[in-house]
């Protein structure tokens, strides 16, 4: 039996404090009113702070004046004066959405992050189970435990949906009543576009998600102690059924919960370019917990050929998802069409440095280090491997959310930091709590001795 080792049970505790503070401090300064945002704007026209900051320049450079302040000292009379106050007004209230967005952005970037991995986990547990595969039973634990997490992260990422629906932020413009009224747009996607209709589709994904995970572990577990293949029979069946309540609820759930957060841009890929970048996060997740668990002597029976494996998913959905990213990158672009192009020309004018750095980091890095076969059972490699990937597809998680939300006013701060240090600590105490629940090895699964002595 696995014993949750104390000093990481520490870091987790440690890693959700420094989160929690992290992001309170994230609500705590983000601006409260236009007023504070004026301000803001004026002292970054005249390098108050950011570079002229970091560089020691006091000097403020009045010649320098954004068009937000020029806007605001052009002279104007009567009507046309009136109609400019609106404008700036308007504009402020603009600005002051996107930075009060910030913090709450962030927070959901992390959330769906690390809900999808465990998510990721739980449809590569059930494709194991439905291909009937002979190397992976003694991983199965390993999965079980990832998913673990799912039923916390659920929960928290529940109430965060909820409130966006209660208007606590504005990552979704289409909850605003105004915004719609004033978009025909939006109107004429109300009809599935509208706080009762999304909520009751989340709470039916997340309800359905986790009953599998919940049956198909007792079934599991139930084996064990079985003297026929009952259960395992049963977990076959319900893992077919789930595959295909899983792959529809992925596509819809994609464009609930990210691409509505332009609600003005689709894509008829999108929901398989999700699916690529958390389902090659889960199985990074499995190598990484793997080779932890395998270091700390547990996990007797998993090989090289185990981990070869799991770096050979890696490496593929790797490129799958990179032949995603080009396939909807490349017919936008060269379509030209306007109300799809502008997704990426926001994307690469603000984000250039996430945008093509997500392509290197899912990409160029693990096609040079895992192309070759004699890495793929290097275990410094395929934690260095998986660092990276993790860290390519929060970022691409990042890139889907940020823009529509936040716009230009980004940068990797203290809210994205701590957030992502919080969820981090939530996943790590649930996943190895969940491990020291049950034997790491399912002992009367039909394929258990085919995989202990499983050789590639």
């Amino acid at each position: 039996m696995y014993t949750f080792s104390s000093k990481l049970k520490t870091l987790s505790f440690i890693l959700m404090a420094v989160g929690l503070l992290g992001i309170g401090y994230g609500f705590y300064s983000s601006p409260k009113d236009i007023h504070e945002v004026e301000i803001l704007l004026a002292a970054e026209s005249h390098g108050a702070h950011g570079e002229a900051e970091a560089h020691g320049e006091t000097e403020a450079h009045g010649e320098a004046k954004s068009s937000d302040e020029a806007h605001m000292e052009t002279p104007t009379h009567g009507g046309t004066e009136a109609k400019a106050s609106a404008e700036h007004e308007e504009h402020l209230t603009h600005v002051l959405h996107e930075l009060q967005n910030k913090p709450w952005a962030a927070l959901y970037v992390a959330c769906i992050f690390f809900l999808l991995i465990a998510m990721g986990v739980l449809a590569f547990y059930a494709i194991q189970q439905v291909a009937q595969a002979g190397w992976s039973p003694v991983l199965f634990r390993v999965m079980q435990g990832i998913t673990a997490y799912l039923p916390w992260g659920s929960v928290l990422f529940f109430i965060l949906l909820i409130l966006c629906g209660l208007h606590f932020n504005h990552l979704f413009i289409w909850l605003d009543p105004e915004v719609v009224a004033h978009d025909k747009l939006i109107a004429q996607k109300s009809g599935y576009l509208n706080f009762p209709f999304w909520i009751v589709r989340a709470a039916i994904f997340l309800i359905g998600w986790n009953l599998y995970r919940y049956y198909s572990a007792k079934n599991c577990l139930a084996q064990d102690a079985a003297s026929d293949d009952l259960y395992y029979k049963k977990n076959f069946k319900m893992s077919a059924g789930f595959l295909v309540f899983f792959i529809v609820t992925e596509s819809i759930m994609s464009w609930d919960w990210i691409m509505s957060v332009d609600p003005h841009w689709f894509s008829t890929l999108f929901g398989w370019y999700v699916f690529a970048s958390f389902f090659v996060s889960g199985i990074t997740m499995i190598a990484m917990v793997t080779v932890y668990l395998k270091s700390r002597g547990f996990l007797e029976y998993v090989n090289t050929s185990h981990i070869h494996d799991l770096a050979k998913f890696m490496f593929g959905i790797s490129v799958f998802w990179t032949y995603l990213w080009f396939s909807q990158f490349m017919l936008i672009w060269y379509a030209n069409i306007p109300e799809e192009i502008t997704y990426f020309i926001t994307r690469i004018q603000l984000y250039n440095l996430p945008f093509f750095g997500a392509v290197v980091m899912n990409f160029v890095f693990p096609l040079l280090i895992l192309i070759n076969t004699d890495f793929k059972r290097i275990t410094w490699v395929i934690v260095m491997a998986g660092v990276v990937i993790l860290a390519g597809h929060y970022i691409d998680f990042f890139n889907m959310i940020m823009p529509g939300t936040v716009g230009d006013k980004w940068f990797i701060g203290v809210p994205e930091i701590a957030s992502v240090l919080f969820f981090l600590g939530l996943f790590i105490f649930t996943v190895f709590t969940a491990l020291t629940k049950a034997p790491l090895l399912p002992k009367r699964n039909p394929f258990i001795e085919e995989s202990k002595h499983f050789h590639y």
